[in-house]
């Protein structure tokens, strides 16, 4: 019998995190963090702020970049492009989804 541990934690949209906590929350290095920021793939909550605050949200994001960090052995930039193109595939793919259920899919009549 396998038994798999998971980690969960319940994001509370208005709670902030400070860049400590969600580089203890993300497996990233604060530098990291920053870096990540500047590239404006995750945004603190009040840019001009120091130290920064991040809204929970952001340990999604800052996981995924540790995840394909870990997995591909990418460098900061390559970390925001390939989040930024993950990003814009998500949104991409509600507007199929929105786009869907506007017109469903009627197959045509053969002749």
């Amino acid at each position: 019998m396998k038994v798999e541990l998971t980690e969960v934690l319940w994001l509370d949209e208005p709670q902030e995190l400070s860049l400590t906590d969600l580089a203890g929350l993300s497996g990233l290095s604060e530098a990291d963090l920053r870096e990540l920021a500047d590239y404006g793939v995750i945004a603190p909550v009040d840019p001009q702020a120091e130290p920064p605050a991040f809204r929970a949200d952001c340990i999604v994001t800052a996981r995924t970049a540790c995840r394909l960090r870990t997995d591909f052995e990418l460098d900061v930039p390559g970390l925001a492009l390939a989040l930024t193109l993950l990003g814009r595939i998500h949104d991409l793919e509600a507007q199929l989804r929105d786009l869907s259920a506007q017109y469903p899919y009627r197959p045509r009549r053969k002749s």
